[in-house]
């Protein structure tokens, strides 16, 4: 892949190449060694290299200042394509029955629908229907991975998954960086709070993971403890300042178009040291529930307050003061931060650039902001009224602007890659195993897994730019090419090669449908391109595959199997798949 000088992302012309390789069985897919090498040629430029622009520190720059449309009440007609498109955004893929589903009802109605589907079995449950709460697993990590990659891939609730992948993505816990017994319990908790709030109000999410004991020992602050002069002893002051950082503020004081605001040309800080120490004194006392660990349950009940350790004093910070220490100063607290003008525009970029866009226009933070500040009926953080913001927006259903736009669209997760495969083609695990496991490997799997985020920076970070690329110079970011590289790129290819070809364990997809079109190289990669792809790949891209599905031929052994995963393979290889526009 190259980036031309005005940053628009064009596919190599070499073409990937793929021949069969004899008989495979069961649903395995015998896709020849040289299919892979071409198709890897393909990501060959997709160098992250460099560092965060922000020099370690996270912030939010001032979107690109590149021309917007403004929202219109005409609307094209929906197509094929662009309900794929949404589908996309909004959920870890589509699915030819989800397509129909929002052909059916509208965009508006699809989300609506979403909106009023009840929570699937929460990961918790899961894990405890499946024994894990055995006291064998009380220092591991079993059936964690299983328990995500099964509602990420089986869920019946895709928007609502979307949107609290989203949310791990920047109010991020790690499983490895909680120090509790019970770690896949802890984690799955995190993440039912996650997705309990996705379509609730942003302050009370704020109150739930201030309360939630994964949270509390990722950031340290279970068992911190009020000053003591006497020896020295200060509170923790971890999640008080990543509570502002980047759960919430940001670095920069922002406009509510996302824009930083400067005084003498120097952009003005959001707080300052003396705001996270006094905050920390608001954030003592906390602890687990109880002191039983023969079960997980505490992982899971909300912190309580050791009285002895909390600050009953005030704590001045943000302008406003909090005063008599308890689970009210918290809330006051809290409640001090989420008024803050910095919270709509900070958060509402967040959202936007990890479902739609790595570099949204200032008026479409203003836009969704403005939806996160006032639903219509005066109530701050409504989510669902975000979520439509962010959904509806013509920046965000443009589909002929966005796919001419050289600054629109974003390059896809890995985790995502893999969900939008197994979604789109009927990944089953019949045991419920679902044994995909741990996929942060960056050299045999792909460099990312979902709640394995190595720091509380996530893997991404939302000011990154590739330093010496044309998106640099046009001043665009690309969170999602911090994690992309040579080795990562080679890594994910050869990993879905294996993953297309037989999955793994029980965890295989169905391809009857796609083999069912086989035969006719034109039909087999146009409906591949449209539920993987929403349609957009290119002339000379949708050219090169077909000529490796034809390549294969109709009397091999296991053809249609084979041309199938050809075309399923070299699809997920191709650039203009990986950017999502």
């Amino acid at each position: 892949m190259t980036i031309d000088s005005d940053g628009a992302v064009t596919i190599s012309e070499a073409a990937p190449a793929a021949q069969p390789a004899g008989a495979a069985g069961g649903r395995r897919s015998s896709i020849d060694r040289r299919g892979v090498v071409a198709a890897a040629a393909l990501l060959a430029a997709c160098d992250s290299g460099g560092s965060d622009s922000g020099g370690g520190v996270v912030s939010v720059p001032a979107p690109a200042p590149t021309p917007t449309p403004s929202p219109s009440p005409t609307v094209a007609a929906l197509t094929a394509q662009g309900a794929s498109r949404l589908l996309a955004q909004a959920t870890m893929g589509a699915t030819r029955t989800s397509i129909d589903a929002v052909l059916n009802s509208g965009i508006a109605g699809w989300i609506d629908a979403q909106f009023a589907r009840p929570r699937d079995t929460s990961h918790w449950d899961w894990l405890v229907s499946k024994g894990y709460d055995s006291a064998t697993n009380v220092s591991g990590q079993s059936g964690y991975d299983s328990s995500v990659w099964r509602q990420a891939i089986a869920g019946g609730d895709p928007l609502r998954q979307r949107v609290a992948l989203a949310l791990l993505d920047f109010v991020v816990v790690g499983i490895n960086g909680i120090n509790l017994s019970w770690r896949a319990f802890a984690m799955a908790a995190y993440n039912d709070v996650l997705l309990d709030h996705a379509f609730g109000n942003y302050r009370d999410l704020l109150g739930a993971i201030t309360r939630n004991a994964a949270m509390g020992s990722f950031l340290s602050f279970i068992g911190s403890r009020k000053a003591n002069p006497s020896n020295g002893q200060l509170p923790d002051e971890n999640y008080a300042r990543e509570l502002m950082q980047l759960f919430t503020l940001g670095v920069y004081q922002l406009e509510q178009d996302g824009t930083v605001r400067v005084s003498n040309g120097v952009p003005i800080e959001t707080y300052t040291q003396d705001d996270v120490a006094q905050l920390a004194r608001v954030f003592t006392g906390l602890n687990l529930a109880t002191s039983d660990n023969t079960t997980p349950d505490r992982m899971r009940q909300p912190l309580v307050l050791t009285a002895s350790a909390n600050e009953t004093g005030s704590a001045t910070f943000l302008g406003a003061t909090v005063s008599g220490g308890g689970f009210a100063a918290i809330d006051a607290a809290l409640d001090i931060i989420f008024r803050h003008p910095n919270v709509a525009p900070f958060v509402s970029r967040q959202l936007i650039q990890r479902m739609v866009t790595s570099n949204p226009s200032r008026a479409y933070v203003g836009r969704v902001a403005a939806a996160f500040a006032n639903n219509g009926s005066g109530v701050r953080g409504d989510m669902k009224a975000v979520i439509r913001a962010i959904l509806l927006d013509p920046e965000a259903r443009d589909d002929a602007a966005a796919l001419a736009g050289t600054g629109s669209g974003r390059l896809r997760d890995p985790v995502q890659r893999l969900t939008n495969w197994a979604r789109a083609f009927g990944v089953t695990s019949p045991s419920d195993a679902w044994a995909i496991g741990d996929t942060t490997s960056t050299t045999q799997r792909l460099g990312q897994s979902i709640g394995r985020a190595p720091s509380v920076f996530g893997f991404v970070r939302p000011g990154y730019t590739p330093p010496g690329t044309a998106i640099a110079q046009a001043g665009m970011t690309a969170p999602e090419f911090l994690i992309a590289s040579e080795q990562t790129n080679i890594a994910y290819i050869n990993y879905m090669q294996s993953m297309v070809g037989g999955g793994t364990g029980d965890v295989k997809a169905d391809y009857a449908a796609m083999m069912a079109l086989a035969s006719d190289s034109q039909k087999l990669v146009d409906e591949v391109n449209l539920i993987l792809a929403a349609g957009q790949l290119r002339g000379p891209t949708v050219t090169a595959i077909r000529t490796a599905v034809d390549s294969i031929p109709l009397t091999a052994s296991n053809a249609t199997l084979n041309r199938t995963g050809v075309a399923i393979l070299l699809t997920l290889a191709s650039p203009d798949y990986l950017v999502q526009k």
